[in-house]
């Protein structure tokens, strides 16, 4: 009877995986379609019926793509394969992402019922999203909340800001004393790119203005002072260009992706896990540096190995070593 009942949810089960673990970026073979079933729902499929199946959701309907290749057979003879499975979703990513940033920064949502509309959201695609937008949290919630008052006010916060080491967790910044640095900040506005959420702001010790993830701010409080005008912030003395600051610090590159190996500083362990997630591998540590191995955009990885040349050291593969000396190269002569 449970075999019976089994081969009756395989369409209900492959659909799910379909749901679950595709989109354009993450297309599925036949073989995951018979491993999913076996591992998830302790089901034995065989090739003919997830054929057959995935056959049955294109006639109901469902909007599925495929690629189609041509195979020929060891007697010569030529058939038809279909994979890349995948599900076209109703919102892209992009779009997912732009109405959670909405939902985090709408200044009428209670925090219970944006945490519900956000989860909502995120059941409208699959794992991966989900998994790039776990940070959206209580803290998170409360920081923005925070800093949504103090700049509508005018007036300065006073939080502690955090990095990331080797164990994955937040750590306060310390002074030179070993203890928990306080910050003092004028904020000016915070935006949200790539699922990070920053503020522009002032450190009060200085007059330039900087940018803090929002989501490393812990201990934040409401002060009574007023903010520094923006006039005597460097780089915001004629208001903030919204549009050219985001344009100023963000770049995306398309193209292969490998395995690179560099050596980098400690210190920037924090910016490291902030670029390529917690999928990044350390190794071969000492007290000062370490070892990292990460699966990476190698054109973006070019990029960034000459944009932190002063911190990392690019190990493998050889043609990107090669490519950034020649990078560095000619911005040194550049300067000459």
């Amino acid at each position: 009877m449970y075999e019976v009942m089994s081969k009756k949810l395989l369409v209900i089960n492959i659909l799910d995986i379909l749901n679950k673990y595709s989109d354009a970026e993450h297309r599925l073979k036949q073989k995951d379609f018979i491993d999913i079933p076996r591992k998830e729902y302790g089901m034995e499929v065989d090739r003919k019926a997830v054929r057959r199946n995935l056959s049955y959701l294109l006639e109901c309907g469902y909007d599925i793509e495929y690629t189609e290749q041509i195979r020929t057979k060891k007697n010569g003879e030529q058939e038809t394969i279909y994979t890349d499975w995948y599900i076209e979703r109703t919102f892209s990513n992009s779009e997912l992402r732009l109405l959670i940033d909405s939902l985090l920064f709408s200044k009428s949502i209670p925090y219970k019922q944006c945490t519900e509309l956000i989860e909502k959201l995120e059941s409208l695609s699959n794992c991966y999203f989900k998994s790039s937008v776990k940070h959206v949290n209580k803290q998170l919630f409360y920081n923005i909340e925070i800093l949504d008052e103090a700049i509508s006010k005018g007036k300065q916060v006073k939080f502690r800001y955090n990095y990331y080491d080797m164990d994955y967790k937040l750590h306060n910044r310390c002074n030179s004393e070993g203890a928990p640095r306080e910050y003092i900040i004028n904020p000016y506005q915070m935006v949200a790119t790539n699922g990070r959420y920053y503020l522009i702001c002032n450190y009060d010790k200085y007059d330039n203005y900087a940018n803090y993830r929002i989501d490393w701010i812990t201990d934040i409080v409401l002060l009574d002072t007023k903010r520094k005008p923006m006039k005597k912030v460097k780089g915001l003395e004629n208001g903030l260009n919204l549009s050219k600051h985001m344009a100023d610090h963000i770049y995306m590159f398309s193209g292969d992706s490998g395995i690179v190996r560099f050596r980098a500083y400690r210190y920037i362990i924090s910016e490291l896990l902030d670029w390529f997630g917690k999928d990044i591998k350390f190794a071969d540590y000492s007290e000062d540096e370490v070892m990292v191995t990460v699966h990476a955009n190698l054109m973006a990885m070019r990029c960034f190995a000459t944009q932190y040349a002063r911190h990392i050291t690019i190990i493998s593969p050889e043609n990107l070593v090669e490519q950034v000396v020649d990078d560095l190269r000619l911005a040194l002569k550049r300067y000459e």
